[in-house]
């Protein structure tokens, strides 16, 4: 891998991650086309986490500042609360992590399930559109470990986690706002605890890949996540998830047209 392509897989990261458009999906995409092992750069697939992790914490300082300061009370409070939610919605992405992910790994070889399930994001979506609002303010224990249940599906390559995430949070009626903070939220545990997999199995190693294009790639997912990160909280705000759904289901029909082929 040289530094443009580390550049422009990146990018690639930054934007999917945050957008409904499945990171994973986009990335074995991606890899098809530029020539790319990505199963065999351990340390890029680390460092792009770290700077997706790095671009949330930047657009969503002051939520996990507010978060931060309540945690360490006597008391038990909202921001106690808050966090507890966050750890139930992360039990199902952990055990599907720890139990399925030689199965996981499968599918990433096959473009038309990255396709098909592109296609499932898109009806996600769709549904989370037409959805009517219900006035259910507050996310409860069972409402973050079904959301959990999404998350956890999407480590299939080409559902969405963002969109899975998000479009279940809407199903179950809680506002736009503070379903986009706590799909973004809850994704940051997760993402270190790959991290931590990943660096825990041994093969992380500063000679996968030169330092230049991991750095490219770094500065590349950093400044692409926290634009799309803010774009995409916008973009929940004003309930324009159609769009996705259409360029998803485009994603996802070109794909299996292209294994096909």
């Amino acid at each position: 891998m040289d530094t443009l392509q580390a550049i422009l897989l990146g990018i690639v990261q930054g934007i999917t991650e945050f957008l409904p458009v499945s990171s994973s999906g986009h990335l074995q995409i991606a890899k098809e086309v530029l020539g790319v092992e990505l199963e065999n750069n351990i340390t890029f697939d680390v460092m792009l986490h770290a700077a997706t992790v790095l671009s949330t914490v930047v657009v969503l300082w002051r939520e996990l500042l507010h978060l931060l300061q309540g945690l360490f009370s006597r008391h038990f409070n909202e921001q106690q609360a808050y966090i507890l939610k966050i750890v139930v919605s992360m039990i199902p992405a952990g055990i599907v992590g720890v139990l399925f992910a030689e199965q996981i790994e499968t599918f990433f070889a096959s473009l038309t399930f990255v396709g098909a399930m592109l296609m499932l994001t898109a009806q996600l979506l769709t549904f989370a559109y037409f959805a009517k609002p219900r006035a259910r303010k507050g996310i409860t224990f069972g409402n973050a470990f079904v959301i959990g249940l999404a998350q956890a599906a999407a480590t299939l390559p080409g559902l969405s986690r963002s969109g899975s995430t998000i479009a279940t949070g809407l199903l179950l009626g809680k506002s736009k706002e503070e379903v986009a903070n706590f799909s973004f939220i809850m994704v940051i545990p997760v993402i270190l605890g790959k991290m931590l997999l990943d660096i825990c199995s041994g093969e992380v190693t500063a000679l996968d890949i030169p330092a230049g294009a991991l750095a490219g790639g770094f500065l590349a997912a950093f400044v692409s996540g926290t634009l799309a990160c803010k774009f995409m909280i916008e973009v929940v705000k004003r309930g324009k998830l159609i769009w996705f759904a259409l360029y998803c289901c485009l994603a996802g029909l070109v794909s299996i047209v292209f294994s096909i082929l």
